[in-house]
C-alpha cells in the first residue's frame, strides 16, 4: 500500500460506512471522527473524488499578513551572509540597517525558506557557491569548515571519485597457536568501498607502508588513477616525524597527502571499521570454526579468496554503489578521476613552461 493510499483509506471508509449504516453520526462515533470532518470529506469527494482527499489542511497562508518583499529578501541575505546568526543577532543586525523585523519574525521567513537551522543554512550557502560561484566571506569559510569538520567526526566523508580519499586501519584478528598474534592492514577506496587486505605478526610503521607498496599502489597504477590522500588514525604505526617513520616517509616519496582522524573518534575512520566487522562476521568467524591454521600464508590465501568474492561478487549498500559490487562503481567511475588526474598533469606541465620561459628571458 502506497502512502497516498494509506492517507485516502480511512476516509474513504468513512463514506463507505456511512452509506451501509445510513447515519452519519454513528458512523464518526465508530471511526473517531467528528461530523465536521465527514462534511468536509464528502464535500472534497463529491468534487474531486478520491484525488481529493489526499491532502487536507485548512491551514492556508495568510499573504497579507505577511512581511514586504525586500523585507524577507533581506532576511534570507542575512542568513547565507552570516549562516551561524541566530534569529534574535539577525533581527538586531538587520534594525541597524534600517529594516524592522522581529526575532519572530526572522524565524518564520527562514522557516518559510528552508533555512529554520544552521545545517540548513549552511547546505543552501554550499548550494549557492556551487551554483554561482559567489566569494565567500571570511566568516562563511569559517562556518563551512567549521560544519565540515563536525560532519567528518561523525563519519561522514567527502569522496568525488575512486582514489580521491583511501582510508586504512590495523586490524588484530587474533592469537593463532604456531603463529603468534596476527594483525590486519587494511585499505578501502572510499568512495567504490572496494576493499583490501594483508597480514602481518607486527603492527608497525613498516608492515603498514609495506600494505601500500605491496598492493595499492601497484592496483591504482594498474588501473591508471592516482591515489591523491590516506585517511588514518593517530597510531604509532601511522603518525611520526617525516625523518624518522617508514610511514611518513613512502607517503613523501609517492606523493599522497596524509589525513588524520580526530583524537578519540573512531568514527571518522568508520569505513575501515565497518569494513572489519563485515570480514569478522562474514569470513573470520566462519574460517576459524572449519579449519585450523598454522601459517600466516594459509590464512592470507583464504582471506584473498573472500576478498575477489567482497570486491567483484558482493553487492554493496554505500553511498554511490547502490547495490553494484565494489569493483563494478570503480571501473564505471575511474574516468573520472582519469580525467582529473590528466587535467592536473597539464597545469603543472603548463605551469613549468612558463617558469623555464620565465627564467630564460632572465
Amino acid at each position: 500500500m502506497t502512502l497516498v493510499e494509506k492517507i485516502i483509506k480511512p476516509k474513504l471508509g468513512l463514506l463507505e460506512l456511512s452509506k451501509q449504516l445510513g447515519n452519519v453520526s454513528s458512523a464518526c462515533k465508530t471511526l473517531g471522527y467528528s461530523r465536521d470532518s465527514y462534511y468536509r470529506f464528502k464535500e472534497l469527494y463529491d468534487k474531486g473524488g478520491p484525488e481529493a482527499l489526499i491532502e487536507i489542511s485548512r491551514k492556508k497562508p495568510i499573504f497579507k499578513n505577511r512581511v514586504a518583499s525586500h523585507i524577507e529578501k533581506a532576511v534570507v541575505d542575512i542568513a547565507l551572509e552570516y549562516p551561524a546568526f541566530g534569529q534574535v543577532r539577525a533581527s538586531n543586525e538587520l534594525k541597524k540597517v534600517g529594516i524592522m523585523v522581529s526575532s519572530g519574525g526572522v524565524q518564520s521567513i527562514w522557516k518559510r525558506n528552508n533555512l529554520n537551522t544552521l545545517d540548513k543554512r549552511l547546505k543552501a550557502l554550499e548550494k549557492k557557491v556551487a551554483e554561482e560561484g559567489v566569494i565567500l566571506t571570511e566568516n562563511q569559510v569559517k562556518e563551512l569548515e567549521k560544519q565540515k569538520s563536525k560532519r567528518e567526526a561523525h563519519g561522514e566523508i567527502e569522496t568525488e571519485h575512486p582514489g580521491f580519499l583511501g582510508a586504512q586501519d590495523t586490524y588484530y584478528v587474533g592469537n593463532f597457536k604456531g603463529i603468534g598474534k596476527v594483525y590486519q592492514q587494511t585499505f578501502i577506496d572510499t568512495y567504490s568501498r572496494r576493499g583490501d587486505a594483508k597480514l602481518y605478526t607486527e603492527k608497525t610503521a613498516i608492515t603498514a607502508a609495506d600494505m601500500l607498496n605491496d598492493r595499492v599502489i601497484p592496483f591504482f597504477d594498474g588501473q591508471g588513477i592516482p591515489l591523491l590522500r590516506i585517511l588514518t588514525d593517530r597510531g604509532t604505526e601511522y603518525c611520526g616525524s617525516l625523518e624518522n617513520h617508514a610511514y611518513e616517509l613512502f607517503l613523501s616519496i609517492e606523493g599522497i597527502d596524509h589525513s588524520k582522524t580526530k583524537a578519540y573518534t573512531p568514527q571518522t575512520n568508520g569505513i575501515c571499521e565497518r569494513f572489519n566487522k563485515t570480514m569478522k562476521n562474514e569470513f573470520y568467524d566462519s574460517a576459524l570454526r572449519k579449519k585450523i591454521y598454522t601459517s600466516l600464508e594459509e590464512l592470507q590465501t583464504d582471506a584473498d579468496a573472500w576478498l575477489r568474492y567482497y570486491n567483484y561478487e558482493r553487492p554493496h549498500s554505500g553511498k554511490y554503489c547502490c547495490g553494484k559490487t565494489p569493483m563494478q562503481t570503480f571501473n564505471e567511475c575511474k574516468n573520472v578521476a582519469i580525467d582529473k588526474s590528466n587535467q592536473l598533469a597539464y597545469r603543472k606541465n603548463t605551469s613549468d613552461s612558463r617558469n623555464l620561459y620565465d627564467n630564460s628571458n632572465v
